[in-house]
């Protein structure tokens, strides 16, 4: 999902970070440790989600993709692990630096890439494990992701509201992409409830696609919220600081993830929905479509908005640059499956084009985040606060 580009951090954490190349022990480190790193998990997870749809459906790179898509989910489960490890680790040693995290604004709404990593991993389980394991197992494997992520994002987006309603300081500046986090996260979870409806009894069935309709209006109604915002803050304040520019990209997640869920659902719930399910499904098409539509708008002002931040120069690096992965990933993912809805070969070459693009994004943050590893930056708490973000907003 992306991530807003800053590890915010009050004073003391910011001095007391390591600086790139300092020899200090691992716990120091954790101390440092950015609440958004799940990012990297998410568009990880995105790219091989895509490459399992074979884009473009040529027959002869059927076989490398889905060879891409397992490479790549393998790599996700791996970041998913020793990062996991890393939030744990933090919250642990260094809960004082984690919770003030939590309670900024800005860096508040990274925590949702923990559940968002999650599930989205679960999507990939869903998508990529059947070429590896047993339905039963896929299922499994599946429910047991399911049962930590979606808990996990229904608390961190109620949490992260409430302590955006609390505090009485807070100036439109402040608004940024990485508040659309906590919304996108919960309409992932119908993506990862619907692979659970074949084989679960009628019950159970309708439970699940009940729980999936839930969340989508909570994520998407959560979602209209901030995008209202964003617009307002855009059009009527200086535009964000350049580190932030990563997230305006993040506000294409909601839009691809909500009409791939729409098409999922109305597909699951042929059962219960009866005599009714061919209006369902068409009705469900034809919203998918235009959410899908606005896509377009949205991609097209976000290229616009990047291209003019590095007119400015190069945007300073921050673990916020995965903003670019995992939107555009659910976005392309939502265009192939509008064009085996729709039966629209061009729209899947542009589904196909879509992800020659999350690829050379995906090699690009990528290759900069080891190198970032590599020197210590990715350990030092180098951006602004809230404050002074909002204090900075006139930049570039």
């Amino acid at each position: 999902m992306g991530i807003a580009g800053l590890h915010v951090h009050g004073t003391e954490d910011a001095a007391a970070a390591p600086a790139a190349g300092s020899d200090v022990a691992p716990v120091a480190r954790l101390r440092g440790f950015h609440p958004g790193w799940f990012g990297a998990v998410m568009g990880t997870a995105i790219v091989g989600v895509a490459a399992s749809a074979n884009p473009g459906g040529v027959a002869a790179l059927a076989q490398p993709a889905r060879t891409l898509g397992q490479v790549m989910a393998v790599l996700a489960a791996v970041l998913a692990v020793v990062l996991g490890a890393g939030y744990l680790g933090r919250f642990v040693w260094h809960a004082d630096a984690a919770l003030a995290d939590l309670r900024d604004p800005v860096a508040g709404a990274l925590y949702g890439t923990l559940p968002g990593g999650i599930l989205v991993l679960a999507a990939a389980a869903a998508a990529i494990g059947p070429t590896w394991f047993s339905p039963s197992a896929v299922r499994d494997l599946v429910a047991g992701l399911d049962w930590i992520g979606v808990p996990l994002a229904f608390v961190m987006s109620v949490v992260f509201a409430y302590l955006l309603f609390v505090r009485s300081e807070l100036v439109p500046e402040t608004v940024n992409g990485g508040w659309f986090i906590p919304p996108v996260v919960n309409i992932v979870v119908p993506l990862v409830l619907v692979p659970l409806i074949p084989g679960a009894s009628p019950e159970v069935a309708r439970a699940l696609l009940l729980a999936s309709y839930a969340f989508f209006g909570m994520g998407f109604l959560l979602y209209l919220l901030v995008v209202t915002m964003l617009h307002h803050r855009l059009v009527l304040h200086p535009l964000p600081h350049a580190a932030l520019a990563p997230s305006l990209w993040i506000g294409l997640g909601p839009i691809g993830v909500g009409a791939l869920a729409l098409v999922k659902m109305a597909g699951a719930g042929a059962a219960a929905f009866g005599p009714v399910e061919p209006t369902v499904a068409m009705v469900s098409k034809l919203a998918a479509t235009a959410l899908w539509g606005f896509g377009i708008w949205w991609l097209a002002a976000a290229v616009l908005l990047l291209v003019h931040y590095l007119r400015s120069g190069p945007l300073p690096y921050g673990l916020g640059w995965w903003g670019f992965t995992f939107p555009l990933g659910a976005y392309t993912v939502a265009t192939l499956a509008l064009a085996k809805t729709w039966d629209l070969r061009g729209l899947d070459w542009a589904g196909a084009g879509l992800f020659v693009l999350l690829g050379l994004f995906w090699l690009l943050v990528a290759g900069r985040t080891t190198w970032a590893l590599r020197t210590g930056e990715a350990w030092r708490a180098a951006a602004p606060s809230a404050g002074s973000e909002a204090a900075s907003s006139n930049e570039p």
